[in-house]
Order: C-alpha cells, then structure tokens, then sequence
C-alpha cells in the first residue's frame, strides 16, 4: 500500500479507505484475514488514529470489512453479496479507462448514481482518459408480457409510452452528460450509446471497468398507474429497491466463481449488443 500523496485534493481518510479497498479487491488481504491495527495504519500513514477509524468505517458501509468489538477490522468472507452501487461506480471513475455496461429497464438508479463523478470530472477533480457507457433497454415499440396489465394480462401500450418518457429521460440525460465532456475536453475519449433489444429484463445488470458486476432481481409487484385518465392496476418491475450483488473478477486466477461470473455477464451482454439490439431512436 502507497503512502499519502501530498498533491491528492482526496482528504487522507479517503486516500487511506482507497488503498485498503484496492488491496482487499486484489485479494492482497484474504477473505477473513484481519486488517493492519488502527495504531498500526495510523503510525504507516502519519495520521491520526481517528482518521483511520473514518476509513475503516467507508470500507464498512461499503460492505468490505467487518469489525469485532476488541478484535479489530476484519475482510469480509464473501465476496458475492448486496451492496451498494454508488462508492464502486465512483471509485471506477479513479482509473484511467472507465468502461460501464447496464443492462435494465430505465436506467434511472443509474442515471442516479453516475452524476457525481461526471460532476467531478467537470470540476477537475477526476481525469479518467477514456469513458465509455453502454445502456442496454427493452424495446418500447413493441408489445410486453410483463409489465401487464392485472386483469387480463395484456400488453398496455399506454404503459409502454409513459416508460418510454421515463426510459428516454435517465438514458439519454447520461448519454448527454458523457458527451458534453469530450465536447469540453475534458475527456480525451468519451462515448455512450443506447440501444433497445426485443425483450423485458427481469434482472438489472452492471459491469464496471470489466472486473466488477452487479446483478439484481426486478420483483413483480401490482402498482396502480394513471394511463389515459384512468387509475390502472399494473403488473410492474419494481427494481428502485432492488438488493444488488456484486462479483469482482480475481485477476490471478480466472477459475473462480467470481472471475468466471464476470467473465459470462461480459458474454452475455455483447452476445445481446452486437446481435439483436439496434440503436434507440428517440
């Protein structure tokens, strides 16, 4: 692990969570193995001890570690569990190259997400090379079996239109977003791309930087909607709250379930890209 760098706007509980995080991600401290002592990293680093209590507790909400009460901060065992996208999806902005793939039904968890580090882009505070973002939706112009609608379980196309409007406002902002930054040259190399493929996806999906995945379950819920002026039950994908999993690839060993994980989610998704899936035209 490097040590502070002066010149890092980042304050040092960040720069101290980024170096932990990269070595457990790299498996340089094992699933289960116990980290450094606070008065340790604390002494490494030059900081003090609550500083790196800050940066234990990043690593915490972030799902990385566990501490026990008088023994320490210890790597979690598992590597596959729910987790949130945010902290990921910005640290992937810290490399040079940043590559995101999603494959879902709007994009707006997403959309969501990804502003702040397009933000600090903008404010000179991250300088990735290269941005590339890949949206993979379903077709709205052509009849569902889910969502449907309660009483019979027919396509709406009512429905269909209003998440076309929702769809087109969360893709298309990000494209915009990504866009403006080669416009402002602040990115050498900044490319994003939506396209629409004939099917609903019952699961939402995203590879960050090629090595991490996120995959969560959309669950079919009844949700009552207003489609021309009238209140109608609906047979919808509610994945807002949807628990994501995450799987990072083993860069040593590409045999294990992790690694293999991320390499069939990256299958997957190109095998749908570059077959059935055609441009969106708004």
């Amino acid at each position: 692990m490097d040590g502070l760098d002066p010149d890092d706007p980042r304050p040092p509980y960040q720069q101290i969570a980024n170096a932990l995080r990269a070595a457990i991600l790299t498996r340089r401290f094992a699933p289960g193995e116990k980290l450094p002592s606070g008065p340790q990293l604390a002494e490494r680093y030059g900081v003090a001890r609550m500083t790196v209590q800050q940066a234990i507790r990043v690593l915490r909400d972030e799902g990385l570690v566990v501490s026990r009460q008088g023994s320490g901060a210890f790597v979690r065992e598992r590597t596959e569990r729910p987790v949130g996208l945010r902290p990921h999806l910005e640290r992937a902005f810290e490399e040079p190259a940043v590559s995101v793939d999603f494959a879902g039904f709007s994009g707006e968890t997403l959309h969501g997400v990804i502003a702040e580090p397009l933000d600090k882009i903008r404010a000179g505070r991250l300088r990735p090379a290269s941005v590339s973002v890949r949206l993979l939706v379903p077709d709205t112009t052509i009849p569902w079996t889910l969502p449907a609608k309660v009483e019979n379980l027919q396509d709406s196309p009512a429905f269909r239109k209003r998440a076309t409007k929702i769809m087109e406002r969360h893709t298309l902002a990000i494209v915009d977003a990504v866009t403006e930054l080669r416009e402002l040259g602040l990115v050498e190399r900044a490319t994003a791309e939506v396209r629409v493929y004939p099917a609903v996806p019952l699961f939402k999906l995203y590879i960050i930087n090629n090595a991490e995945v996120f995959f969560g379950y959309y669950p079919v819920q009844e949700h009552t909607v207003t489609l021309d002026g009238e209140a109608t039950p609906i047979w919808d994908l509610m994945g807002k709250d949807a628990i994501l999993f995450h799987h990072t690839a083993d860069g040593d060993d590409a045999e294990t379930m992790a690694s293999q994980y991320v390499e069939q989610s990256r299958m997957w998704f190109d095998s749908i890209w570059n077959t059935v899936a055609r441009e969106l035209k708004p």
